[in-house]
């Protein structure tokens, strides 16, 4: 198992930029897949960004991708989510996740940390 606390979330005017940071524990960290996933008030949670197990492959929601970067570090056990040219639209709660399967569906991810505000004013 592994337990998931985000942080580094926060106020940030469009355009700016935010790094948040998931920091992770338990005995199996590095084989599983990490994730971002984000939810709005009302709205569902989607789907981010996800990282492979050895940081070889990354995945991007089309909404986000050219802005946002994955990144894990298996040996500090954090996994970190690079936000640039941030738009209103991005304003969520942001959750890191870790599991396996497909990469982009909520249903493969076991594990979930408690969130993290990150709010995009104009």
């Amino acid at each position: 198992q592994v337990q998931l606390v985000e942080s580094g979330g926060g106020l940030v005017q469009s355009g700016g930029s935010l790094r948040l940071s998931c920091a992770a524990s338990g005995r199996t960290f590095s084989s599983y897949t990490m994730a971002w996933f984000r939810q709005a008030p009302g709205k569902e949670r989607e789907f981010v960004a996800a990282i492979s197990w050895n940081g070889g492959s990354a995945y991007y929601a089309d909404s986000v991708k050219g802005r946002f970067t994955i990144s894990r570090d298996n040996a500090k056990n954090t996994e970190y989510l690079q936000m640039n040219s941030l738009k209103p639209e991005d304003t969520a709660v942001y959750y890191c996740a870790a599991g396996s399967g497909r990469y982009s569906y909520v249903g493969s991810y076991d594990y979930w940390g408690q969130g993290t505000q990150v709010t995009v004013s104009s």
